[in-house]
């Protein structure tokens, strides 16, 4: 029974993994088939998300946000709970 388990889920990993294009196996070069933000508007909603917990006025170090495109960063999610909360994300 754990042979046949390991074959499916090994066919199931393969078809997967054509399906989309794996990022990591070269790093020095994009896959061919991956996904291309070619352009990213951001949003009232987006700034409001991004600087929630930053009282006005904003610290000239946050115009890095100007710069900010649609990649991901940890700036504007939810980090850690407790004393290191200090954005109150949490609340």
């Amino acid at each position: 029974m754990k042979k046949l388990l390991l074959i499916c889920s090994g066919v199931l990993f393969s078809a997967a993994a054509s399906a989309y294009p794996i990022a990591g196996i070269t790093p020095a070069q994009r896959p061919e088939n991956a996904p291309i933000i070619k352009e990213f508007e951001k949003s009232v909603q987006w700034y409001e998300n991004a600087l929630k917990g930053v009282e006005q006025p904003y610290p000239a170090s946050f115009r890095f946000l100007e710069d900010q495109g649609g990649w991901y960063t940890p700036f504007n999610h939810k980090g850690m709970t407790g004393p290191y909360d200090i954005r109150n994300w949490h609340q």
